[in-house]
């Protein structure tokens, strides 16, 4: 199984990442409303929450009317045991799995990711990895997935990390520090340009658009037919 630490990758306390996810995230409230309340509205019974993390994007699907269930699958311990502190209050209707969701996923009606598939570090492994969420999507489901994306091009990639350090900045981070944050981080992240995530989930057979974009930041649904 997989050793990734939020703690370690962030370089942050378990407590801390839901504060401090929206200082390092643009339009971060956003993206979470528009995956939960674009995955609840078709109604599934069973959904997984891919990389769930502490728990916030399951909340905000659980709080919608029309999931059912939510699985939420993750491979770190510590995040996993804030989400179920969480969630205790949508009991019997959550269920915790600790695993890498690079292996085979449960079946689903729907599923979901946050700020998670950015650590798949190929093109060809994030197309094995939506080949391996359509397997386990059930006829009529759907994928949202809410995740950093960068364009090809050197001029482009630099124009979206200044937009992703003014929003650190903003948030109160020194300019350096955040400059910092983004290199720390592709030590295990792996951004690719929009165009080429849209055309990896076709493949794996989802019928793929991008239905919101902030800075560096795009909500991406992928329906079965």
């Amino acid at each position: 199984m997989s050793t990734h630490s939020v703690r370690r990758h962030l370089r942050i306390e378990t407590a801390a990442y839901d504060a401090m996810i929206r200082r390092f995230i643009p339009g971060y409230e956003t993206m979470i409303e528009l995956v939960a309340s674009t995955l609840a509205a078709s109604g599934p019974d069973w959904v997984i929450d891919i990389g769930a993390g502490t728990g916030a994007l399951s909340e905000a699907i659980l709080a919608h009317e029309g999931a059912q269930t939510v699985e939420l699958i993750d491979v770190d311990p510590e995040m996993l045991e804030q989400a179920r502190r969480r969630l205790e209050r949508f009991e019997g209707r959550v269920r915790v799995r600790e695993m890498s969701f690079l292996a085979a996923l449960p079946r689903c009606d729907g599923a979901a990711a946050s700020l998670s598939l950015h650590h798949v570090p190929g093109m060809d492994e994030k197309r094995a990895m939506y080949g391996r969420i359509r397997a386990a999507i059930r006829p009529g489901g759907i994928f949202v997935n809410g995740d950093a994306t960068m364009p090809a091009d050197p001029a482009g990639r630099e124009a979206a990390r200044r937009l992703w350090v003014e929003h650190m900045m903003a948030c109160g981070i020194d300019e350096a520090r955040a400059f910092e944050h983004i290199e720390e981080w592709a030590e295990e992240d792996t951004y690719f340009p929009l165009d080429e995530e849209l055309a990896a989930m076709r493949d794996a057979g989802f019928d793929a658009e991008c239905i919101w974009r902030e800075a560096t930041i795009a909500v991406m649904v992928g329906r079965t037919g």
